[in-house]
């Protein structure tokens, strides 16, 4: 299963460690990352693969919502499929 992690806030050293990290702890794979700064403000896009990860996708939620206050950003996780329908007119 694919999924598509979204972050965004104001920008602060840490942020793609922080994420890559939790990450990997769970056995999740990133495939692809995007990642931009504009003037203060931080975004980044990954595209991961869970088929191996030791953690299901509410636990990982539930952590990457924790990371996410410790950051002081928003993360949001979300299995490719949905995203794409969302995205799709």
């Amino acid at each position: 299963m694919r999924v598509i992690v979204t972050v965004y806030g104001l920008d602060r050293v840490g942020i793609i460690f922080g994420v890559c990290k939790l990450l990997a702890q769970a056995n999740v794979n990133v495939l692809d990352i995007s990642q931009t700064v504009m003037q203060e403000f931080f975004t980044m896009t990954m595209l991961a693969d869970m088929s191996a990860a030791t953690e299901d996708m509410v636990t990982l939620r539930e952590q990457l919502n924790g990371l996410g206050k410790e950051l002081g950003v928003s993360i949001r996780i979300q299995s490719e499929d949905i995203f794409t329908a969302m995205h799709t007119v």
